[in-house]
């Protein structure tokens, strides 16, 4: 079953529990599905452009968190944040920060990179590699380490 169809079924499923968060946060995973279906014209959306959609909502969300944080909103905090671990059910499990570390160390290697200046040389080849698998602020925090430790 594609991932949409998936979304589609929690969504329905939700309306028939009135599940009134969960089933918000699934009509703006379905929205996000629709709009990268306009943009190419397609019937439907493949489960790697679903995740691409389902990413790209998960660092929103998280960014809003920061944000609203920041500005001391708790209450839309939480409801961001009940939104991301909705968005995060369909998302498979990210890499571990050991394996993060080992693709930054291998990227220092091919790259030769020696000082922090040259950290874009080794971001653009770890997020090249990894592209849709890693945080790049994730990323760039374990290349900073690496490279002025």
């Amino acid at each position: 079953m594609s991932i949409e169809s998936t979304v589609t079924d929690a969504m329905k499923a939700a309306m028939k529990a009135r599940e009134k968060q969960r089933l918000q946060a699934l009509r703006n995973i379905r929205a996000g599905f629709l709009l990268a279906r306009k943009e190419t014209g397609a019937d439907s959306i493949s489960d790697d452009d679903a995740l691409t959609v389902l990413r790209k909502l998960a660092k929103q969300r998280k960014d809003s968190i920061t944000s609203y944080r920041d500005g001391g909103r708790e209450d839309l905090v939480e409801q961001e944040t009940a939104e991301l671990s909705v968005i995060e059910e369909f998302l498979p499990a990210g890499p571990t920060e050991d394996t993060m570390r080992a693709w930054v160390a291998e990227a220092i290697t091919t790259t030769g990179a020696t000082s922090p200046r040259e950290m874009g040389k080794v971001m653009g080849l770890v997020m090249k590699d990894h592209r849709g698998e890693a945080d790049g602020n994730i990323i760039r925090k374990l290349v900073m380490e690496q490279l002025q430790g």
